[in-house]
């Protein structure tokens, strides 16, 4: 069984609060696919999205490293949903997420640009099935994790194609102490 496994980044200002006339968008989606029975990370891809109602501030890039010029030549959010479905069987196949930022973007970023949601409704929050598997209060973030677990982290942090990676990594911890689904 293949697991899609998300990650998102956003444009971003310092405090949260977007300027007046801007919203939060995605600017990145961070994705790997993750064999559930053979327990590996089959392929990893990265969509760059042009936002429409916000720009990429200095403090954006300096926490994601994307850049406004970069995200100026990625595709429409329209055109990343439908991606998503034709080349990832997003709108069927089982995915997850290390929170919950990213199903909640997507929801409300798709419900104010009248795009079809592209995601299947089988979503797990990887965070909390870690929280859970390792009798934490709650979810930490990925470097905590895989400080707990032992392993390295790979690529560079809000980094959404190597996040999504990551995660994979986390997934397959989960999976192999048989506390995944």
């Amino acid at each position: 069984m293949l697991l899609n496994i998300l990650d998102v980044e956003a444009t971003c200002w310092p405090g949260r609060v977007a300027p007046p006339g801007q919203i939060t968008e995605i600017i990145e989606v961070g994705l790997c696919v993750v064999d559930l029975t053979t327990r590996t990370r089959v392929s990893r891809h990265r969509i760059l999205i042009r936002p429409e109602r916000s720009t990429v501030t200095d403090f954006c890039t300096e926490l994601t490293g994307l850049t406004q010029r970069e995200v100026d030549r990625g595709l429409s959010f329209s055109e990343a949903c439908a991606l998503l479905v034709s080349d990832h069987e997003a709108r069927t196949r089982h995915w997850a997420s290390w929170g919950d930022f990213d199903r909640r973007q997507f929801t409300e970023q798709c419900a104010a640009a009248g795009v079809f949601y592209p995601l299947s409704p089988f979503h797990t929050n990887a965070k909390q099935k870690f929280a859970a598997a390792y009798g934490l209060s709650h979810g930490p973030d990925r470097p905590e994790a895989f400080r707990l677990v032992g392993l390295p982290l790979e690529g560079t942090e809000h980094r959404g194609v190597d996040d999504a990676w990551n995660a994979g990594a986390l997934v397959l911890n989960l999976v192999a102490r048989n506390a995944w689904l």
